[in-house]
């Protein structure tokens, strides 16, 4: 399961990305499944996985306000656990019978949009004159929009306080020199590993989350026009840090084999003291461990960044088939979800952050690491270059391959980045 699927309740934007977005799939009729009654109404389909992780029959709240608000217009909730969905878009893509509206996951779009299955949204916005700069990010293929990430969940630094405090740490590491010693002190005067590093292969997503995030983390980019960058200063600065941590043995066991559930129960039990995670997982660490007291603080930068910072995500994203037969009625849908007050309400249903630029999520009576989180998430921008990338989940692959023999000291970063670079080249 990708990440960005993940990074709805349990598991888990920022710029425009030259690559591509998700979309979820429905199991309705063809061209989109919408239809119009004989007095003029128009019903449109919405196929999405939210549903089954909001609390009960909020979106279809959400939905009623819309139709109460547009009577002319009927939307039809197709809900399907998330699992369901994604084997369902991929061959509803292929036969044109995508609902009129989809919630996407960014690992999806790049298929979905080689088959023609997308609509170009940046067209509906030029025609109804949208302000797309209230969108805190976009997911794009050749300059034009497919995906709107309605949702986003971050993923910040996680400290655990009790551990920093018995290595003599008073606040977060803020840059990675900071970090570095941290780690260092937590390793050695305490019983735990100061960090956890998951390259396990099977779900290779800790190449994004625990070694790109350090890229992103002080403004750099993977990407070039549209193309893999591996090689540049950035990441080769983040790479070699990355090693750094690893090879001054203050990494947890297993890094080959761990995978990000792992992470988070070794957190949990204090074996290690910090940890990139999701924001999702808050409750799930409180609910193992109500004893445990964490702090969470933007990923670390290079000493001397001022710039904003990247900060990994995965998102609800939605975007609009191009077979449906009511591309306007499906837009006018999004724009409604997209809107200050109802995408401030989805996000703060779904524990998440808006998708609005300019909206803010309801905390009352939320735990206060949420607003802290929120406080991150504005300084910075939602970054994930992979959203939307051609097999996005093998390419994190072949980079973990590699990096894994680095780490063991077959080859340097520098060569290990090159032929990295010319294997990507071949998926675009």
């Amino acid at each position: 399961m990708s990440n960005v699927a993940r990074g709805r309740r349990v598991k888990i934007a920022g710029v425009a990305l030259a690559t591509m977005t998700v979309l979820l799939a429905t199991a309705c009729s063809s061209g989109g499944g919408g239809s119009t009654s004989a007095d003029g109404k128009v019903s449109i389909d919405f196929s999405q996985w939210w549903g089954s992780e909001l609390p009960d029959g909020d979106l279809q709240k959400i939905v009623t306000s819309f139709e109460a608000a547009n009577p002319n217009i009927t939307v039809n909730l197709l809900t399907q656990p998330y699992s369901t969905l994604q084997d369902q878009t991929t061959t509803a893509g292929v036969s044109g019978t995508l609902a009129d509206v989809v919630g996407l996951d960014g690992a999806w779009v790049n298929n979905l949009v080689k088959q023609g299955a997308l609509d170009n949204l940046s067209t509906e916005m030029t025609s109804t004159s949208y302000d797309a700069s209230q969108l805190s990010s976009q997911v794009q293929i050749k300059g034009s929009t497919y995906m709107i990430p309605v949702v986003n969940f971050v993923y910040p630094l996680f400290t655990n306080d009790a551990l920093l405090a018995q290595a003599g740490v008073t606040t977060p590491p803020a840059t990675r020199d900071e970090f570095l010693a941290d780690a260092k002190a937590i390793s050695a005067k305490t019983s735990a590993k100061g960090w956890i590093l998951p390259l396990g292969t099977t779900n290779p997503n800790g190449v994004q989350n625990d070694v790109m995030s350090w890229l992103w983390a002080s403004g750099g980019s993977m990407m070039k026009d549209g193309q893999p960058d591996l090689t540049n200063d950035g990441v080769s600065s983040a790479v070699n840090y990355v090693k750094s941590l690893y090879d001054a043995k203050v990494v947890a066991d297993g890094t080959f084999t761990l995978q990000e559930p792992d992470k988070v129960t070794q957190f949990t039990n204090g074996q290690v003291g910090m940890m990139v995670d999701s924001l999702a997982h808050i409750t799930t660490i409180q609910k193992a461990n109500p004893n445990l007291k964490f702090s969470i603080s933007a990923i670390p930068a290079t000493d001397g960044y001022t710039g904003k910072r990247g900060i990994p995500y995965a998102s609800w994203g939605i975007g609009v088939s191009d077979k449906s037969a009511h591309k306007a009625e499906a837009w006018k849908f999004v724009q409604y979800l997209m809107s200050k007050d109802v995408n401030a309400n989805v996000s703060s249903l779904a524990h998440g952050f808006p998708g609005n630029s300019t909206a803010t999520p309801d905390f009352t009576g939320s735990d206060p690491l949420y607003e802290q989180a929120f406080k991150i998430y504005q300084a910075g921008y939602p970054a994930n270059e992979f959203v939307g990338l051609p097999t996005s989940d093998q390419l994190m692959r072949d980079f973990d391959t590699a990096f894994q023999k680095t780490l063991n000291g077959d080859g340097s970063v520098s060569d290990m980045l090159s032929a990295t670079q010319a294997s990507w080249k071949k998926a675009f």
